[in-house]
């Protein structure tokens, strides 16, 4: 998880860090492929929710937040708001795009705004946790 608060989490990705934390949990449990359980009750055993994605969530969140508040290079790389022409083909999805619908605010720029305010950041941040992902 070193360097996840800077990953952009695609659907594909999300299900690929999902399919890995249920495969560490069943060789954690020795749980041979075998035994046909299924996800669910490997998770219901553990007594335990799908932590990896929140806790990355959740760092991308804090250092988003804790960037935004600082007027350094790192911000504007972050927003895009670098000069020059873009790269041809389909834009790529960007982190500014995943944390708007992982937080389900409006807009980047209304998301934005929120950083400023620390508190209210993170409230949004908590509500966002609790909801899941």
């Amino acid at each position: 998880m070193y360097g996840s608060e800077a990953w952009t989490i695609t659907n594909k990705f999300k299900v690929k860090l999902e399919a890995i934390e249920i495969w560490f949990l069943r060789r954690m449990l020795k749980i041979p492929w075998t035994a046909k359980k299924k996800n669910e009750r490997v998770l219901q055993e553990e007594l335990s929710k799908r932590s990896v994605l929140h806790k990355i969530r959740k760092r991308q969140a804090t250092f988003f937040g804790h960037i935004m508040r600082q007027e350094k290079l790192e911000n504007v790389i972050i927003t895009g708001m670098m000069t020059g022409r873009r790269f041809r083909g389909r834009q790529r999805e960007r982190l500014t795009d995943g944390m708007v619908k992982w937080l389900g605010v409006s807009s980047v720029v209304a998301m934005l705004q929120k950083t400023k305010m620390r508190q209210e950041w993170r409230g949004l941040i908590t509500n966002a946790m609790e909801q899941g992902t």
